[in-house]
């Protein structure tokens, strides 16, 4: 049986594990992949911004995918949130739009309007 010292020693390493992995970025990306959106597009998407930040050899950037966010007449769904600034929800993303996100938002900081669904 174990004691609750052995339970908050095991809750603090799983919280240590996760920060590790997700690891301290400036940006986080996340792409709606729920099958909605998986049959929009989602995966080339996510591809598309994955290669850019790696051809822009940008490191400080997590990528991660979520599930169906409710806005399916909006897929592909990206959310962009930059540390100390509010997400961005942009709608209909394809890979052209995607790397126009990476270009303008994530490098240079400035939302790109055409695609905002919520701020």
């Amino acid at each position: 049986m174990k004691t609750l010292e052995d339970l908050k020693r095991v809750r603090e390493e799983a919280i240590k594990a996760m920060k590790v992995r997700e690891g301290e970025q400036r940006v986080k990306v996340t792409v709606a992949m729920g099958t909605c959106g998986i049959a929009a597009g989602a995966r080339e998407t996510m591809s598309a911004l994955l290669d850019e930040l790696s051809k822009r050899g940008i490191t400080d950037v997590t990528v991660t995918q979520t599930g169906c966010k409710g806005l399916c007449e909006q897929e592909p769904l990206v959310e962009v949130t930059i540390a100390g600034s509010d997400t961005v929800s942009y709608g209909k993303i394809d890979a052209e739009k995607a790397r126009r996100i990476v270009a303008e938002h994530i490098v240079n900081g400035h939302v790109v309007g055409d695609y905002v669904i919520t701020r």
